[in-house]
């Protein structure tokens, strides 16, 4: 993981590779054409879904992740679209603004940011690690909390600033197995909640994703079949159309959100029973699933 970017003539910065044209025509719209968008994660899953997605919609895209393959590839795709790749690690501080200020040298500012990049990570109550905890958090939490610092100087110079924050279904309680990534998922919704009243007077809108399961690469861990399983092309349709909308929460599939949200209104002693009873189900189906050794 590199601590910060290299500089602007390194080549795995792309952004002169294809500059803007005034002649330059793009299909779709939906209220996104000509709007700059920075998209952290979209080297795979529901970030790539989105950069396609808006690149039909006419808009100029950033889009990072740290599988420079990828990025390459998807800007090979659509390159009118996608005017610039940024390689870099979204843990890093550093990084994250020295991202933002080759995204200010060509593009002046940025209109939204799309704040998608994570990781999942099962836990062991047997093989209790802090490490976990504190590798979710860097990932899933500090990440957003770098970008924010990052973009915030790029979106105060926009006439429609958005941020845009990925967080989970995990995020409304607390989940065996899982303490580690609910935990920090919830911390990435707090602080976005935060943001979204902060923000207000300075006319930057905040919008919290809180998808259900997609299927993506932190999915695909997983030996048991997920119950409302979207595909990424799926999640991304309804993530723009919230952004179109600068919805303050994009929360699907609905039956997955109503049933999490639903937990809190229970009794703590009925939930602990149906969370721990839910917990030897998966543990039971993973048991089968493992081949022979």
């Amino acid at each position: 993981m590199a601590d910060a970017l290299p500089p602007s003539s390194d080549p795995s910065v792309s952004g002169g590779l294809y500059p803007l044209s005034p002649s330059l025509t793009r299909e779709g719209g939906g209220g996104f054409n000509g709007s700059r968008i920075w998209i952290t994660g979209a080297s795979s899953g529901i970030g790539r879904a989105v950069a396609i997605e808006l690149a039909k919609r006419g808009a100029r895209l950033i889009i990072s992740g740290r599988n420079k393959e990828a990025l390459f590839s998807l800007q090979a795709s659509y390159p009118q679209a996608i005017e610039m790749v940024l390689p870099f690690d979204v843990t890093n501080l550093n990084a994250n603004i020295a991202a933002a200020q080759h995204i200010k040298q060509k593009f002046g500012g940025i209109d939204k940011v799309f704040f998608n990049a994570g990781a999942s990570q099962h836990m062991d109550i047997e093989n209790f690690q802090s490490e976990t905890f504190v590798e979710m958090m860097r990932i899933n939490y500090f990440s957003l909390v770098f970008g924010v610092e990052a973009a915030l100087p790029l979106l105060k110079a926009s006439k429609q600033p958005h941020i845009i924050g990925m967080s989970s279904m995990a995020a409304y309680h607390g989940l065996p197995m899982g303490e580690a990534y609910s935990a920090a998922k919830a911390a990435a919704r707090n602080f976005l909640q935060g943001l979204q009243a902060d923000l207000k007077d300075q006319g930057i809108k905040v919008s919290i994703v809180c998808p259900g399961f997609v299927a993506t690469p932190l999915t695909a861990k997983h030996n048991f079949k997920l119950p409302f399983l979207l595909q990424p092309e799926q999640a991304a349709k309804i993530i723009v159309a919230g952004m179109q909308k600068y919805k303050a929460e994009i929360a699907f599939p609905k039956p997955m959100i109503w049933a999490a949200k639903a937990l809190n209104w229970l009794p703590s002693s009925l939930k602990i029973v149906l969370l721990a009873r839910t917990k030897h189900q998966v543990q039971a189906k993973n048991s089968r699933a493992l081949p022979e050794v």
